[in-house]
């Protein structure tokens, strides 16, 4: 089905309250469709797009469609996610009924064709931090952008800012190829790394995705890509769009030099591009991996002609994105911060930032995510979480899946207690919280930390306090 975005219809989807759901139900809205959809829970998300004139029904069930149809008309499409089995109610009516079923990144795709300039910000790593680094810079800049976030970005207070510019903002997910369905005229690869391996069969067969993402650039457009990444020359050869590179080497295109960190751990670093100008860069978020995802949106926003003055007072500004390094407040002394990272690269980069924040102990509270990538990454986990002077492991969050695989939270434990680290495992959040109010004093920094719902812990001590 070919959407015409001039024709305004009825569209509803299933799983509205994701970010990115509800972010592109939002541009809908905006373009004069009308929505409707179901969530198996009310969030701030389907609150704010019931204001904004959808209709959302709480539970997903058969009868929603007839419901939907009665307030705004015939169904013309029905949008859903990769989380939707083939078993939901919703999705086997409307397939039953002969309604076009399209996914989440073929309507993200086919909206990108309607604007003259899409960047899409790929990579297993720093997509949110990089899209929300480049949204700044643009704001900044006055460019009046589209953007879709996969994270609360402040400035705009959500993940969706509906522009009526020429250019389009969006991450690009790896995750069950979403991305190969997108028309970036600008494509962004921050790094490839081991993940989702409940739909990749392994690191080959993600990096095969991530060559047919930057295949899709047009011959006009522009690949940025990160020179670090093993073997770059695979992704790059044979293609025939411009090509933009960024690393740590003063070989690539852009690169960074003279990095230092304040007492915050915030970096500052002097720019290098190709004209030979170098400018000074100072962020407000901390880590290393911040250098390099800063540099991205820098070389994106000189292709979009912002100047660069703008870039530099942009990213000064920047003080990052919701559950990325986000300070949550301060207990008795105790410093907590929230951060998003669920796999051992991540947790590597945000404990190394975290080693640079003046603090006693750094206790970390870790909520593996999902059990392929507990198992898959096992002792990659065990080594990522040992930069914690105390590790607190919660549950396995489970997400999308039921089968253990024969992993634990607990089985992990027992390998970090064995190679000496001092680790401690709690099948509930009411345990966690009770042994860090024990043990955690002034001046230690707390850090919580995964892809589910184990931020929900800091918010309860910090509501205790």
């Amino acid at each position: 089905m070919q959407i015409d975005f001039n024709s305004p219809s009825h569209f509803y989807f299933i799983g509205i309250g994701g970010i990115s759901m509800s972010g592109l139900a939002h541009i809908l809205l905006d373009r004069g469709f009308s929505i409707s959809g179901s969530d198996k829970k009310a969030s701030e998300q389907t609150d704010v797009l019931s204001s904004l004139g959808a209709s959302v029904f709480i539970g997903q069930a058969e009868e929603n469609l007839e419901k939907a149809k009665e307030l705004h008309g015939p169904v013309q499409a029905v949008i859903y996610t990769a989380a939707v089995k083939d078993d939901n109610e919703e999705l086997l009516r409307a397939r039953t009924e002969g309604i076009p079923c399209l996914t989440r990144a073929t309507l993200l795709g086919q909206l990108m064709k309607e604007y003259n300039v899409s960047v899409a910000v790929s990579g297993t790593h720093g997509k949110t931090t990089t899209t929300s680094m480049l949204s700044q810079i643009l704001l900044e800049g006055d460019t009046d952008p589209t953007l879709s976030i996969g994270g609360v970005f402040p400035p705009i207070h959500g993940n969706i800012r509906v522009g009526h510019s020429d250019t389009f903002v969006t991450e690009a997910c790896e995750y069950t190829n979403s991305f190969l369905e997108f028309f970036p005229t600008i494509g962004i690869v921050l790094d490839i790394d081991a993940d989702h391996l409940d739909f990749f069969k392994d690191l080959d067969d993600i990096r095969h995705s991530f060559r047919q993402f930057c295949a899709l650039l047009p011959n006009d457009g522009t690949l940025i890509i990160n020179a670090d990444i093993e073997d770059v020359s695979y992704f790059t050869k044979g293609l025939s769009c411009n090509i933009i590179t960024y690393g740590a080497a003063d070989t690539c295109d852009y690169y960074p030099s003279d990095i230092t960190f304040d007492d915050k751990g915030n970096p500052s670093y002097v720019l290098h591009r190709p004209d030979n100008t170098t400018q000074e860069i100072k962020l407000q978020v901390p880590g290393m991996h911040n250098v390099f995802n800063s540099v991205a949106a820098c070389v994106a926003a000189d292709l979009l002609q912002v100047e660069r003055d703008i870039i530099a007072r942009a990213l000064s500004a920047f003080s990052g994105t919701h559950r990325r390094f986000e300070f949550k407040g301060d207990l008795h002394g105790v410093t907590i911060v929230d951060d998003y990272a669920h796999h051992p690269t991540e947790i590597t980069a945000t404990l190394t930032a975290a080693a640079k924040v003046p603090h006693n102990k750094i206790y970390t509270v870790f909520q593996p995510h999902t059990y392929t990538r507990t198992k898959a990454l096992f002792d990659e986990f065990a080594t990522a979480l040992s930069l914690s002077d105390v590790v607190v492991l919660a549950d396995i969050y489970a997400a999308r899946e039921t089968d253990t695989l024969g992993v634990s939270s607990k089985t992990l434990c027992d390998k970090m207690v064995l190679d000496g680290c001092d680790c401690h495992y709690f099948p509930t959040f009411d345990e966690i919280e009770k042994f860090l109010l024990k043990n955690c004093t002034k001046g230690d920094l707390l850090i919580t930390m995964g892809a589910g719902d184990v931020v929900k812990i800091g918010d309860s001590l910090l509501g205790s306090a």
